[in-house]
């Protein structure tokens, strides 16, 4: 699984020609964009989903990155993402060979927001295999990108 991780003021997911569609919203919080490659399980999902639950990547009395999205009662919104596993190393059009199937990648998502739900974290979450548009403002910016 890899996953870029952005914190943010706000992020939004609409979908529909012009973006009417309005599929979900965060305040104060993070936004995930999740790609599932072939091989990925749910021990995969549960590791990061762990991971994002505890990293400490938001400011503290002392301004330092020393505060977690639980701590700080942020929101997170999670996208699905299958051209994290975009592979542009021959030619010019990206290969999706190593992202998992539909149907697999569906489940490990779904799968993935309940972990982060069941560790008591407000989750939103945009529309499976949807052409989506995402506006955030990166907080920071702070963006990381994770691996599992």
């Amino acid at each position: 699984m890899r996953a870029v991780i952005q914190r943010v003021t706000q992020a939004q997911v609409t979908v529909g020609e012009g973006g009417e569609d309005v599929v979900s919203k965060i305040g104060p919080g993070l936004c995930i964009l999740l790609g599932i490659g072939k091989g990925d399980g749910e021990r995969n999902a549960e590791s990061l989903a762990r991971k994002v639950g505890s990293l400490r990547i938001f400011e503290d009395e002392q301004g330092k990155l020393n505060r977690s999205v639980s701590e700080t009662h942020g929101e997170v919104m999670v996208v699905s993402q299958f051209t994290l596993y975009g592979d542009c190393r021959k030619g010019n059009r990206p290969s999706f060979s190593e992202a998992a199937a539909p149907a697999d990648a569906q489940r490990l998502y779904e799968f993935f927001v309940a972990q982060l739900r069941g560790a008591g974290l407000a989750v939103a979450t945009g529309r499976f295999q949807a052409a989506m548009s995402v506006a955030l403002v990166n907080d920071g910016p702070v963006t990381l990108i994770l691996e599992s």
